[in-house]
């Protein structure tokens, strides 16, 4: 009897430190991760466009910079409320830096144009760089300076202190891949297929692609 139950101790105790290491894992894994916040112009885009690069952890659609509490989609793509459409992207800083980060993002949006973004207009469509500290500042302004050296063109993206940022509405998330069916100027359409067609209408990867020719990191043509 007293051989089962140091039996049954020394199992309870194992599992004990085997959930112990995967609780301290998983903290030490939040702990590696950082966070970055750009304006791209339509947030479905710059989405899809960075959950394409490896490193990157998650991107998750919402708006930040404005006056509103928790806005709504419909809020802020109405004027008046002061903020961008923007995107959340957690990442691990051991597989993609910042730095590398910023360098995809100038290259894959029109930086010169301050109106909005391809046939996006309006404040809430500009691009924009979200930061935190004199550090972030710091990489932002040399991949800015790096981009428009490459460009040979001014660049108007600005580098922003960083707000609250509100995530969007469900419907929005991971709007490119979704299967779910949405009432389009086409018809029924899957949502990963109006977005498709979505993307192709408004001229991005064609806009993108005449910019930054070979250096753009999202287009077909790439």
């Amino acid at each position: 009897m007293n051989v089962h139950l140091r039996e049954i101790k020394a199992a309870a105790l194992a599992m004990l430190i085997i959930v112990g290491l995967c609780v301290n894992s998983s903290r030490a894994h939040a702990a590696e991760t950082e966070t970055l916040v750009v304006a791209g112009g339509c947030f479905w885009c710059v989405e899809s466009d960075f959950e394409q690069v490896k490193g990157v952890i998650a991107a998750e659609s919402g708006f930040t910079g404005g006056a509103v509490e928790n806005p709504s989609y419909k809020q802020v793509t109405a004027g008046g409320t002061g903020h961008f459409e923007a995107v959340q992207i957690i990442f691990d800083p051991a597989q993609v830096s910042r730095a590398q980060l910023l360098h995809l993002f100038l290259r894959s949006v029109d930086p010169t144009d301050a109106g909005g973004q391809f046939c996006d207009r309006g404040d809430s469509y500009r691009t924009a760089i979200f930061v935190t500290d004199p550090a972030q500042k710091q990489i932002a302004q040399s991949a800015i300076t790096k981009a428009q050296a490459a460009l040979g063109r001014d660049i108007v993206t600005p580098i922003l202190d960083a707000q609250t940022f509100y995530p969007a509405e469900a419907y929005h998330q991971d709007y490119y891949k979704s299967s779910e069916i949405v009432l389009t100027r086409f018809g029924p359409r899957t949502k990963a297929k109006a977005y498709k067609l979505y993307r192709d209408a408004c001229g991005r990867d064609a806009r993108v692609q005449e910019l930054w020719g070979k250096d753009a990191p999202f287009t077909s043509g790439s």
